[in-house]
């Protein structure tokens, strides 16, 4: 498998405000997230638990999925997806809009991955212990899957050939799928009564740091293969969660607060480095590195 990401990063970009054909491929048939975010990338229950660990636990968010009624719990007037009588979930992370120029475009105003360079349009955590392993195998396990990945999308819409080798890698690590996910990566959540008001919050795109960080000390205090949840571990992650004021999440509110409307031009943002690098976070190489690197 080989990609060419420069100016690209569509799998870390919600562009679908700039894309010429429509883009649903997350919201087929009866399961459909609750929330809007593109691409939402799933967090094992490893890297949620580092995620916190490292203070960055204010940057994770959760996926719920609605179904047909009789299917699932009620939570305010929604049928949510459920394992064993109680809400399923996964934790990924926050994508505020940012001013980034994807594809060849101008400067646009377009959800993207809260740790993506708008200038350069590399991850800031990569080559860290921290970058997932959905996110470095990607688009493995599409190919694996024989889905259409993000890559091809991307060339049918701006013509640049994108995924340059489409065989799939060998020993992958983050593919977790049927009873193998339970408690690695889709989490279940206890007590549907504690997320009266959540969902609401969720397809409102108004999800409060309390509200994230339930889900995800729920996810760090789950047990892999058991829709388990240890207490205690959920409630020092949750509490650590809340204490968390990473550059990440500040950048989530600085960038929103500064955002028009998706989709329009953002000649006048502020200078990413202002609202990233000034807040502490990782610089990234630029293409000329790795291009030298490769």
């Amino acid at each position: 498998m080989r990609v060419d990401c420069e100016g690209c990063a569509g799998c870390c970009i919600d562009w679908r405000p700039v894309s010429p054909t429509q883009l649903d491929h997350e919201r087929r048939g009866p399961r459909s997230p609750l929330d809007d975010t593109y691409n939402l990338v799933p967090l094992t229950r490893d890297e949620i638990r580092d995620f916190v660990d490292a203070g960055l636990g204010d940057v994770l968010t959760p996926r719920l999925w609605e179904v047909p009624a009789g299917e699932g719990v009620d939570i305010d007037g929604v049928e949510v997806a459920t394992i064993g009588g109680n809400p399923a979930f996964f934790v990924g992370m926050r994508k505020p809009p940012k001013p980034v120029a994807p594809f060849g475009l101008e400067r646009t105003w377009l959800r993207a991955c809260a740790f993506l360079d708008p200038e350069t349009l590399q991850c800031r955590i990569h080559d860290t212990d921290l970058y997932p392993d959905e996110c470095a195998e990607y688009p493995g396990h599409n190919l694996t899957l024989d889905q259409e990945t993000e890559c091809e999308r991307v060339e049918a819409s701006f013509g640049d050939e994108r995924l340059l080798d489409g065989t799939p890698p060998e020993n992958q690590h983050g593919l977790l799928l049927g009873p193998h996910a339970l408690g690695a990566k889709v989490f279940v959540h206890p007590d549907p009564d504690r997320l009266a008001g959540v969902v609401d919050r969720l397809q409102q795109r108004a999800l409060t740091p309390a509200d994230r960080a339930e889900f995800v000390g729920v996810a760090v205090g789950s047990h892999p293969g058991s829709t388990e949840v240890d207490d205690e571990r959920a409630r020092k992650a949750r509490e650590r969660t809340l204490d968390s004021e990473s550059w990440a999440g500040q950048l989530v509110d600085e960038w929103t607060d500064a955002a028009t409307i998706l989709g329009d031009a953002a000649d006048d943002a502020p200078h990413p480095d202002d609202v990233e690098v000034a807040r502490g976070a990782p610089e990234t190489p630029g293409w000329d590195a790795v291009r030298v690197d490769n």
